[in-house]
């Protein structure tokens, strides 16, 4: 490896198909031979998305400590022997699964490190848990930067986490519009074919309780009676069985879809009539973007930065997060009303167009990282 050519370690709880996963591979696809990568999983190992990444990238998957074995002292010395092993020029380090990595960077010190927070669990859906803010005090001071996809996580940083303005980074998510205005094939959708004139509310997310797909089918089932439409659910997850149930109990089992998961969102989103999004937690949701991107309407809950997302003129159609009286009459009247739907799908690729650039993201993370990387930081 050339000195022009930095080597970075990420290091993720999972390296599974998710938010700040699918951003990582877009930036490692994106910026080609100018950085080496190394990537480990501090959880059970997984590494999924590792199947998105260009094979033509300098790429390595080392061991690294298991962050659930061990006491906290002993786990920490362990990741300060084995960053020193892998010898990278940055640390980057995802959410709270490694925050353990920056508090041994405080400890210890060590290469620069740059910090990424992108939300939630179920377990702080509705208030952070003290422990993990205190935690997030003591160890941050270590990271160059704290980089945040949401206003929402960017006020946490400052009021809650007691970070520095200076230190926290607000870059939101970025998609690349020009792919999601294709129009997909008609039968992108395993076992599905548009062409049989059916209407789909569709989402893209991981089966997991915090997106509560549950919700979104009782939501669909009171706003698709009379209408002929089906909803069809992208995602893997340990929910599975539990949406499956509550469609049977909502009676609509052969109107609800679990595709699984499958690649290339750009490839069949548009084939959505209405993006749905039934989230208990959210900050920044990219698959809402995508959508957004594909010339859809949306119908979601208010957490996060959702509702300063959206489009002005959908903003109306997003609900808070409880009343879901009132996301299923938004998604009738969407339902019912093709016309609406192409003028809120047009303002919403608009938005995207304007705010939301994946070129520009990927410009602002690579200035930030260079820029951490500097002597002085």
């Amino acid at each position: 490896m050339s000195q022009s050519q930095p080597r970075l370690l990420h290091v993720f709880s999972t390296f599974n198909p998710g938010g700040p996963q699918v951003r990582a591979v877009q930036l490692m696809n994106a910026w080609g031979s100018s950085f080496a990568h190394s990537i480990v999983s501090v959880g059970h190992g997984e590494l999924a998305a590792r199947a998105g990444l260009e094979t033509s990238l300098s790429i390595e998957f080392p061991d690294f400590p298991d962050l659930k074995q061990g006491s906290l002292p002993s786990r920490l010395r362990a990741i300060r022997n084995r960053v020193a092993a892998l010898k990278p020029d940055l640390v980057l380090t995802y959410n709270w699964g490694a925050v353990e990595v920056v508090m041994s960077q405080r400890l210890f010190g060590g290469p620069p490190l740059v910090h990424h927070e992108d939300g939630f669990g179920p377990d702080e859906s509705e208030t952070q848990l003290g422990r993990r803010v205190w935690f997030r005090r003591l160890a941050l001071p270590a990271a160059r930067r704290l980089i945040v996809p949401s206003h929402v996580l960017e006020r946490a940083a400052r009021d809650v986490w007691r970070q520095p303005a200076g230190k926290v980074v607000y870059i939101p998510n970025g998609v690349d519009a020009v792919a999601f205005a294709a129009v997909p094939r008609s039968d992108a959708l395993p076992g599905l074919d548009r062409g049989d004139g059916v209407l789909q509310v569709g989402t893209v997310a991981g089966l997991r309780e915090e997106k509560n797909l549950t919700r979104l089918v009782r939501v669909f089932a009171q706003a698709a009676r009379g209408i002929s439409t089906r909803l069809v659910i992208v995602g893997d997850g340990p929910t599975r069985e539990r949406i499956q149930a509550e469609a049977r109990a909502q009676g609509i089992e052969d109107r609800v879809h679990l595709t699984g998961f499958l690649p290339r969102p750009e490839r069949y989103v548009g084939l959505f009539d209405v993006f749905a999004l039934s989230s208990d937690t959210e900050q920044f949701p990219i698959s809402l973007v995508e959508a957004m991107a594909a010339n859809l309407p949306a119908v979601c809950t208010n957490v996060g930065d959702v509702a300063s997302i959206v489009a002005e003129e959908n903003a109306p159609y997003v609900a808070p997060r409880e009343d879901e009286a009132a996301l299923a009459r938004a998604m009738e009247t969407l339902l019912r009303d093709a016309a609406l739907r192409a003028r809120l799908g047009a303002a919403n690729r608009a938005r995207v167009a304007r705010e939301f650039s994946l070129t520009a993201m990927i410009a602002r993370y690579e200035r930030e990282y260079r820029s951490a990387l500097a002597p002085n930081g």
